[in-house]
């Protein structure tokens, strides 16, 4: 096993544990639709506009890297005896 695999290995381990710790801190969907249509909320509220800028909306960006961070990660551990050779 070479060096450049335990490295990749460990930094594997850490973004895997941070995609666990991030899901983990996301607030759960609920049936907004539902409470919507009850109340009468609409998207045109402050809420609704600034969506993006939200702790929510944060996490699901940091989430998606991570997540694509980790399957290239592991597609280059994998590739990285074949190509050592």
């Amino acid at each position: 096993m070479s060096t450049w695999e335990i490295l990749g290995g460990i930094a594997l381990m850490i973004i895997c544990a941070l995609v666990i710790v991030l899901c983990l801190a996301q607030d759960q969907k609920s049936q907004d639709s539902m409470t919507a249509a009850l109340t009468g909320a609409s998207a045109d509220s402050f809420y609704g506009k600034n969506e993006g800028r939200t702790k929510e909306a944060i996490l699901n960006k940091i989430t998606r890297t991570l997540g694509i961070l980790m399957f290239a990660g592991v597609l280059a551990i994998n590739l990285i005896p074949v190509f050592s050779k």
